[in-house]
């Protein structure tokens, strides 16, 4: 006879335990297996032929996969290209960030394009939709259903063949096979296993909303994230209104692409300047700040990168950092003390990148550090950004696709650019912009300060 197989499960990793651990083995968390049903076996059950024949590589079809534009060029731009027939893209954020904001009007801009849309909500009732709807302008022919059973939903599917579809959220649906209840973990795994073989038999384009964990994950076992094509997430700040949208997945393009969305009171809105927007409010006589062109996948944008120095009156001295990694402070701190002399042992030191962007490139290396002798000398700098790796040494190493940092900059108005010496080769320099080439740390901050 078939007996139920039951096993204990960690709600934030997805370990399997024979047993219950008060401690999960995988991610370090207490109290976090809970018994789930993982599935039904008998040893009697014959194995039934009735899955797919394998063929050769060569007879496999060529033809190019349909792709849609979401009337987005900023989405598009991260998805690579537009949506791709038959995908399905799971996107988290933070609460009150804009997923579904932003969903909604793609839904819309898709229906009026002439595409077949269906939007799934768990969350919200029919009313609460159209009232967002109203608020955002939206009257196009979107269908809506709220339901939470995912069998039921993969029934409408099927039902209305439409070409897209979104999920809000991915935590609210359940399925009546199982026994745990919305948003555990066989929950989420059996929801998002369904609605990613519907996309695949049917050609649906589905996008799932999902929650994020404190610690900024999306909620639910990691092999979700396998199971879907591309993985979106939300960054920003939910009081501010930059809203960054990065893939840390994608099957079918790049996942160094970032899409800039303004959140206003009537939706998102692209920015078509992120440049523009990041420095629109920066002071240009202040000490501390320095600009540095960064690369975002194939787009450029300039960064500002603020650094304040001041005397501690502790014995040991603070550092913080906000969209920089904490070590390459750490390193600049050490370079500057060990090969300019500078005294910052009984100095605070604070590092932001303004907007909220996160930053974790080494070629920022020389802007952070440029940044940080400003505000130590009280000696702002003027009309110039600075790019290159900075080594223990203090050497100035080479930087990549130099020419697009320092054609962007030369659109943003700044007149100096300090680069790695090993980058002038056969450099073709914009006009409006003096490039000049160091070798060292210091060089680059005599230019520079």
């Amino acid at each position: 006879m078939a007996k139920e197989k039951t096993a204990y499960v960690c709600v934030q990793c997805g370990y399997q335990s024979a047993k219950w651990l008060g401690q999960c083995p995988s991610c370090r968390e207490w109290n976090s297996l809970e018994e789930t049903a993982v599935g039904i076996t008998d040893k009697k059950t014959a194995v039934v032929d009735t899955g797919e024949r394998a063929v050769l590589l060569k007879d496999v079809s060529m033809e190019d996969t349909a792709r849609w534009t979401t009337g987005y060029v900023e989405l598009d731009r991260v998805l690579g290209a537009g949506v791709v027939e038959g995908s399905v893209v799971l996107a988290g954020g933070e609460p009150g960030i804009g997923k579904s904001t932003l969903f909604l009007q793609v839904a819309d801009s898709l229906a009026k394009s002439g595409k077949r849309v269906l939007y799934i909500s768990g969350e919200e009732s029919l009313r609460q939709i159209r009232l967002r709807a109203q608020r955002l302008g939206i009257e196009s022919d979107i269908r809506l259903l709220a339901e939470t059973e995912v069998n039921n939903c993969v029934a409408r599917i099927r039902e209305n063949a439409p070409d897209f579809v979104v999920v809000d959220s991915i935590q609210t649906m359940y399925s009546s096979r199982l026994g745990p209840a919305a948003g555990s973990v066989s929950q989420i795994k059996e929801c998002a296993s369904l609605l990613t073989r519907e996309a695949k038999t049917s050609g649906t384009a589905i996008f799932i909303i999902g929650h994020v964990t404190k610690e900024g994950a999306i909620a639910g076992p990691r092999i979700m994230e396998h199971m879907v094509d591309t993985v979106l997430y939300f960054e920003g700040e939910r009081q501010g209104t930059f809203r960054i949208l990065r893939a840390v997945k994608n099957r079918f393009g790049s996942t160094n692409e970032i899409g800039v969305f303004d959140m206003r009171d009537d939706g998102m809105h692209e920015v078509e300047n992120p440049s523009g927007l990041l420095l629109g409010e920066r002071a240009k006589d202040a000490s501390g700040s320095c600009v540095y062109p960064a690369i975002e996948g194939t787009r450029p944008v300039l960064l500002e990168i603020q650094a304040l120095v001041s005397l501690t009156s502790f014995q040991m001295p603070r550092r913080m950092t906000a969209g920089l990694d904490f070590g390459r402070m750490a390193l600049m701190i050490a370079v500057l003390e060990k090969r300019m002399g500078l005294k910052l042992y009984n100095q605070d030191v604070y590092c932001n990148v303004a907007g909220g962007m996160k930053l974790n490139q080494p070629a920022a290396d020389l802007a952070l550090a440029a940044s940080i002798v400003s505000s130590f000398r009280d000696a702002p700098i003027t009309d110039a950004v600075a790019m290159g790796e900075v080594g223990l040494t203090g050497e100035v190493r080479a930087v990549g696709q130099i020419e697009k940092r320092l054609i962007e900059s030369a659109k943003m108005g700044f007149k100096k650019a300090v680069v790695p010496k090993t980058n002038l080769a056969g450099l073709k320099a914009p006009a409006g912009i003096e490039v000049i080439g160091v070798r060292h740390v210091f060089d680059a901050l005599e230019v520079l300060i």
